[in-house]
């Protein structure tokens, strides 16, 4: 039972700082001079405009569905040769690979390159992060050089990086991508650096129960192309406001419209909830009934304990009507019926003040 080692990793990271091994995940190199207007069109979200800014995008279908989730951080400044570097989940490399290859356009120059196996990703998150690579980089760490949200190619212990100033877990923190055979000495230099602030090494679990208490929706879970950005809550995401076209913009708006400013034209919504749990908490796939009653009326996608807010947590698509905060429904786990009630804000950070500190 990994449940009290799991708990050890998440409050490590909460409390002090925590290293994770990130390298499976996707990684792809977009050069050319149509490589902004290929993104540009595959992307609900705007793309960065300035050299450093990382964007977290989805891809749709014509549909609308969401076929994709990846940041996209533009290294090239302006009058340079576009260069972007995108990074999506460990289970969709070919999946975007192909995604991407599939809609550039006769003609177009773009060169799409999955450098996967090439980079490794160590990643340190935590409220003492700055102070363990400060002392491994000229670079300047602090919040005016180096804000949330934005990527710099610097060196960390000697080794060059591609470092991203994002979290997946909601805390302060760097991912470091770098050439994989350089990954034993970045990984010694930043372990010695730790350990004097008490670092932990954190995994998968850890990380999937600390995206939750972060309220982080993930691709392939809560994001399927079963439901657009509409249902998945995701309007900030979504450029629909500048009028720029992109892959799945018209299917959002025409289901934008059908639901309605209160949702009830839509057959689900994705929830946030916390759970009245007992000895077991939601993994995904329960179902969710309102209550007392038997028909199932909507699904759990995903669920956790959450150490370090002390509370039972899910994701779950429901009926419109139990959409609003303070809403309660019924999940249930090994044939017992939960009280879940739908809360506003995510259970840890919800103004993100620890990602901008």
């Amino acid at each position: 039972n990994a449940f009290d080692v799991v708990g050890d990793e998440c409050r490590g990271v909460r409390e002090r700082v925590g290293i994770a091994d990130l390298t499976a995940f996707a990684k792809f190199s977009v050069t050319g001079a149509d490589a902004p207007a290929l993104l540009d069109r595959l992307s609900a979200n705007r793309l960065p405009a300035r050299q450093g800014g990382t964007r977290l995008v989805h891809l749709l279908t014509s549909q609308g569905g969401i076929e994709g989730e990846m940041t996209v951080t533009r290294l090239h400044a302006d009058g340079e040769a576009p260069r972007f570097y995108l990074n999506s989940a460990v289970a969709g490399e070919t999946h975007d690979e192909d995604w991407l290859v599939q809609h550039v356009e006769p003609g177009e120059d773009v060169t799409i390159t999955d450098v996967t196996g090439d980079l490794a990703i160590l990643g340190v998150s935590g409220p003492q992060a700055r102070e363990v690579l400060a002392p491994l980089t000229d670079a300047d760490l602090g919040n005016e050089s180096f804000p949330w949200l934005t990527a710099q190619e610097i060196e960390v212990a000697g080794v060059p990086c591609t470092a991203l100033r994002v979290s997946y877990v909601g805390e302060l923190g760097w991912e470091l991508h770098h050439p994989i055979d350089r990954m034993p000495d970045l990984h010694a230099a930043l372990v010695a650096a730790g350990e004097p602030h008490g670092m932990v090494h954190f995994g998968a679990y850890a990380m999937n129960a600390m995206r939750i208490e972060k309220a982080y929706k993930a691709w392939g879970a809560e994001l399927t192309t079963e439901i657009t950005p509409v249902e998945a809550v995701l309007d900030r995401f979504v450029d629909l406001g500048s009028g720029r076209d992109f892959l799945g913009r018209d299917a959002v708006l025409a289901r934008r419209e059908q639901a309605g400013d209160d949702l009830a034209g839509l057959d689900m919504v994705l929830v946030y909830a916390e759970v009245e749990a007992t000895d077991s908490d939601c993994r995904g796939n329960e179902p969710c009934h309102a209550p007392g009653d038997d028909a199932v009326m909507g699904v759990t996608t995903s669920g956790t304990w959450g150490h370090t807010v002390g509370r039972s947590l899910c994701f779950a698509y429901v009926a419109p009507e139990f959409a609003a905060p303070g809403s309660t429904f019924e999940i249930r786990l090994f044939n017992e019926r939960h009280t879940a009630t739908v809360l506003a804000d995510a259970a840890h950070d919800p103004d993100n003040e620890r990602l901008r500190a």
